[in-house]
């Protein structure tokens, strides 16, 4: 495996790799947290293999996607080549796309529903993978977005564990877009700290130095690694 360390990234990579690494390790040095607790996911969702694979030749390993058809699309190819690849999935999941989704991903970030955790649950019975699981929080209570209500995370994350028997792992939380994004990270933080929960999918490419700060353990960055969507 190729080392993660900064001085093994290159300035010329046109993704921007190296710059997302040297702040996500600044803000580990701010912080006084060690750089290996952030893990940095590098969301490559609407990117192809062309534009992946720069990136892992580059020495990062941990991919995230929003969409099951367009991660199955294009990496399981990339995934018989680099075969140490972790891929996340930090998109919705319709309850009809679990299998798939059980079957391709390390780590689910959007458990949100009943009706999803009935269905991973049946997954995990009849498949040997156990992908790791986030409980997505909507911090902002809004209502175009997906995610459990502050208020109703600790009956959920209780449900996940006692109904469903899933081993929840950690919050995921997208704040709302206009506004400071660290007071939505210290609730997601207190939350998990109280449910006993250990990882915080958080930040993302225009906050996740704050993110890091406030506690987050993975932080989701894509344009700033890949440039701008088109």
């Amino acid at each position: 495996m190729v080392s993660e360390n900064a001085s093994h990234l290159t300035e010329h990579l046109p993704s921007g790799l190296a710059a997302v690494e040297e702040a996500v390790a600044r803000a580990c040095r701010e912080a006084r947290r060690d750089r290996a607790s952030v893990t940095l996911i590098a969301v490559s969702k609407t990117f192809d293999a062309e534009a992946i694979v720069p990136v892992i030749a580059a020495g990062r390993r941990v991919f995230g996607e929003n969409r099951v058809q367009e991660a199955k699309a294009k990496w399981p190819e990339l995934m018989s080549t680099y075969s140490d690849i972790s891929l996340h999935l930090i998109g919705p999941l319709q309850s009809n796309k679990t299998r798939e989704a059980v079957a391709l991903f390390d780590a689910i970030h959007s458990v949100d529903r009943p009706s999803l955790c009935e269905a991973l649950a049946r997954e995990f019975r009849s498949q040997a993978r156990r992908p790791q699981l986030f409980v997505q929080l909507n911090t902002g209570e809004e209502p175009q977005k997906a995610g459990i209500a502050p208020t109703e995370a600790d009956s959920f994350i209780a449900s996940c564990r006692e109904k469903y028997g899933l081993e929840i792992s950690g919050l995921m939380c997208i704040p709302p877009v206009n506004d400071a994004p660290a007071p939505y990270f210290a609730l997601t933080a207190k939350i998990a700290a109280r449910n006993g929960l250990t990882n915080l999918s958080m930040g993302m490419s225009a906050d996740f130095a704050v993110a890091i700060q406030m506690g987050a353990t993975h932080v989701r960055v894509g344009s700033a690694i890949f440039g701008h969507r088109g």
